[in-house]
């Protein structure tokens, strides 16, 4: 499932923003070379404070298995603040209907795992058709997409071929990196699902993923009286205003707990 994630809703999700940045610091950095900043564990960088959105993919225990980001090219995006060699001289990407999509990234080693329920590809794909139907629902005509040569070939195998590059390719840390037009239209959508046999909805419902995340994590974090408060306020609120409040108060303790715990470690 797909988790989408934008300045709305991401204080809802913070320990899903946190280990998606623990996963792009472990394939960016450690498995990649990137040059990439990491701090305690975590890989972000200013972009990550522009409110990009995130589609997060999720297996069924709501562990994060991929993730990437999308920025609007009419601020501050990767291709024309970092990668300006790219585009050998050429004026800035700037278009209200053309975004910017970068850290695409999977976590392989927890979908090789023997009890994984899903598979690298999968995941990949799944991904790669959620950005598409985002962008496609959002009223976007293009998604630039700045890749490593890797990346691009595993675009071309899944039937989600670029119809275009811009610039050139340009030395980035231990590899590459290029910037790959794709349109966004029904087609596209459609080969990538038949490809990666996806049918129905791949969108999570944000209310069941905040309620699975909140009663996931507390019942072994929290101390017992806490818990039992937090789950008394959800039990007792009667709108959904009401539900969200008390949902955000226990992702907030067990965001504090947890803090305190990486602290000691």
């Amino acid at each position: 499932m797909i988790l989408v994630i934008d300045a709305l809703n991401r204080d809802r999700f913070q320990s899903v923003i946190d280990d998606m940045f623990r996963l792009r610091a472990r394939v960016f950095r450690d498995r990649m070379g990137w040059e990439v900043a990491v701090h305690d564990g975590r890989e972000f960088d200013l972009f990550d404070n522009l409110d990009p959105v995130y589609l997060v993919a999720l297996d069924d225990a709501y562990n994060v298995i991929g993730c990437n980001r999308m920025l609007q090219t009419t601020g501050p995006h990767m291709l024309t603040d970092v990668f300006q060699d790219i585009l050998c001289g050429e004026p800035p990407l700037r278009s209200a209907t053309v975004w910017e999509n970068t850290r695409f990234c999977i976590d392989t080693e927890r979908l090789k795992r023997p009890d994984s329920t899903r598979s690298v590809s999968s995941t990949a794909c799944e991904l790669m058709a959620g950005i598409a139907e985002y962008a496609y629902e959002s009223g976007l005509t293009d998604v630039i997409s700045v890749v490593d040569p890797a990346m691009d070939r595993i675009l071309k195998r899944c039937d989600n071929a670029p119809y275009g590059y811009l610039g050139k390719t340009v030395q980035m840390g231990k590899t590459k990196a290029l910037a790959a037009l794709s349109d966004i239209t029904e087609e596209r959508i459609a080969r990538i699902r038949a490809f990666g046999e996806i049918t129905g909805n791949i969108f999570a419902d944000e209310d069941e993923v905040a309620e699975a995340l909140a009663a996931q994590v507390t019942d072994d974090m929290l101390p017992p009286y806490l818990l039992d408060y937090c789950n008394e306020q959800i039990a007792a609120a009667s709108t959904l205003h009401e539900k969200d409040a008390a949902l955000r108060l226990k992702a907030a303790l067990v965001e504090k707990v947890r803090s305190r715990s990486d602290m000691r470690a």
